[in-house]
């Protein structure tokens, strides 16, 4: 059986060699079928799955996806204004427990946004 696939694809080889512009021709209306059955499989039967990647934030041209960042800047203001504030206080010595709580928390705050 082995014998006779080899005869089969020594015959095919000659066959090529031989006619090299049946082949092309072939081979061209092949890939020519096959590229018009795509486009209408792609038109008219369209694959559910979406495109999911999305550009990386630099490259974006929207400005939703750079808001955040934004956003972050003017938390990280409000934050830094606030314990400038809670400082002048401090200065004053009119700090009171609830002052260093709320100290602590907005340190802890600025640091989340600064490593977001």
């Amino acid at each position: 059986m082995n014998a006779s696939f080899k005869q089969a694809g020594q015959k095919c080889l000659q066959w090529i060699v031989h006619h090299p512009k049946k082949v092309f021709t072939y081979s061209m209306i092949f890939l020519s079928v096959s590229f018009i059955g795509s486009l209408i499989q792609g038109i008219f039967f369209p694959s559910e799955t979406v495109f999911t990647i999305k550009p990386p934030v630099l490259y974006s041209k929207s400005q939703m996806e750079q808001t955040p960042a934004v956003n972050n800047e003017k938390e990280m203001k409000k934050i830094v204004e606030e314990l400038e504030a809670l400082k002048v206080k401090r200065d004053q010595k009119q700090l009171q427990k609830g002052d260093s709580l709320r100290i602590e928390y907005l340190f802890n705050q600025f640091q989340k946004l600064k490593t977001q």
